[in-house]
């Protein structure tokens, strides 16, 4: 396919979504269904099209003073892909599946209006009901913090130090451009590709099925790290999902010690099965029904909450979920996670520590419930948020503190990560 005929089937997909109100993938999906001359390049263009409209839907949509999924491609275009409206004129030319797009000169004249003359949160390309929200969370640099969020995320990988060490995996890597990431010690990054371009398919390497590394971003990996697992504890993942989290906490304590990985919805934990297997992990037994949890209440070292959340740090791989998002389900998700922090604290010992992690950058969700848990569980303290990351990630770097210095924010434009907020208490003997 051509551009033309790209564009078009973009604007198709995005006609959908619209319409029917269902996840991306599923789209993509049924587009390419029902197209099945579009070849592979095809495919990861119109879904690298999409997904970029989608990150910045809003400003798209007021620059071009007009939300017609055609007007957003054509803007992406433009503002993402590095066209002029001279060089996409010339792109188009002679295409017959090109749609009729403006003149090259109506196009200059509304990409180039000022955006700091629009409203704030289409400046931020975020739901208008959240901008308060991110100043509390951000102060000053609240809106670059939004706009980092509409960027692509990159690949990130962690070195499964069970099998292999990271300059063995990188030597051994056929992703361009891949290198170390920036504060994760187990972490490699392979930067997002540009323009109509797919991903490295890293997990089509024979390392990864040898088992060296698994697909995690660096935010993710900080978060067990910070966790402080140590080999021979006892260590609860109460929320253990897929297993990514479970699975680095799990090189951390060198397969030794034991991990017991619990979720509430059992058949999350279903993937964990060939990861474990594949990662050459002994130490963790997934326990699948509430009632197996029992025999661990009061004698955990460790416990880790990966507390279900609204994701807002996860908007650069999930854009369509920003746009979804309302005040009732921040409403519920803050329930959840109230729920969630008591439950989890019983297993706690004396002297032992609770990590509550989220995927979002919403101080409701972060700081407010871990405020809200000190005083409804007067037994735990908070730790000194800039000290765990001095300890593990280094003391030349600045730690990510959230608003309040209780806890750590990472987010795109601190960190270079995906968004995730991390607080650790511990459990007075």
């Amino acid at each position: 396919m051509r551009l033309g005929g790209r564009i078009q089937a973009a604007a198709e997909v995005l006609a959908d979504l619209a319409a029917r109100h269902r996840p991306v993938p599923d789209a993509l999906r049924d587009w390419g269904t029902s197209h099945r001359f579009a070849g592979s390049g095809d495919r990861a263009a119109i879904s690298n099209l999409v997904l970029d409209v989608l990150r910045m839907k809003a400003s798209h949509a007021w620059l071009m003073d007009d939300e017609a999924p055609l007007s957003l491609v054509t803007a992406s275009l433009l503002r993402q892909w590095d066209f002029s409206p001279e060089s996409l004129a010339g792109e188009l030319g002679g295409d017959k599946f090109a749609p009729e797009l403006k003149s090259p000169e109506d196009l200059a004249t509304l990409i180039g209006k000022d955006l700091g003359d629009a409203p704030e949160h289409i400046q931020a390309d975020i739901p208008e009901w959240t901008v308060g929200h991110f100043k509390a969370a951000f102060g000053e640099t609240w809106l670059a913090e939004a706009q980092a969020l509409a960027g692509r995320a990159p690949l990130d990988l962690r070195v499964n130090t069970l099998k292999a060490g990271r300059e063995k995996v990188l030597r051994g890597l056929q992703a361009p451009g891949a290198h170390e990431t920036r504060f994760a010690p187990d972490g490699i990054r392979v930067p997002a590709p540009e323009g109509p371009r797919r991903q490295a398919a890293a997990t089509s390497e024979v390392a990864f099925a040898k088992g060296w590394f698994e697909v995690q971003d660096e935010g993710s990996q900080l978060a067990a790290l910070l966790t402080g697992a140590q080999p021979g504890e006892q260590v609860l993942d109460y929320c253990a999902g897929g297993g990514g989290k479970t699975l680095a906490m799990a090189a951390s304590m060198e397969n030794s010690g034991q991990i017991h990985a619990y979720d509430s919805d059992r058949r999350r934990l279903a993937p964990m099965v060939e990861r474990l297997k594949r990662g050459g992990v002994r130490n963790v037994q997934l326990i699948e029904a509430a009632e197996g949890l029992s025999p661990l209440k009061g004698r955990m070292d460790r416990v880790l909450i990966d507390a279900p959340c609204t994701g807002t740090g996860t908007w650069r791989r999930r854009p369509d979920a920003k746009w979804r998002l309302s005040e009732d389900n921040l409403a519920s998700r803050m329930a959840d996670q109230d729920e969630v922090l008591d439950k989890a604290a019983a297993f706690v010992k004396p002297g032992g520590v609770l990590a509550y992690v989220t995927c979002s950058v919403l101080p409701q969700e972060n700081t407010d419930r871990t405020a809200a848990f000190l005083t409804r569980n007067p037994g735990f303290e908070t730790l000194e948020a800039a000290r765990l990351w001095s300890d593990k990630v280094g003391a030349e770097t600045n730690a990510p503190l959230a608003a309040d210095k209780t806890g750590l924010l990472l987010s795109p434009a601190r960190t270079e990560t995906d968004g995730f907020f991390l607080s650790v208490f511990k459990r007075r003997a």
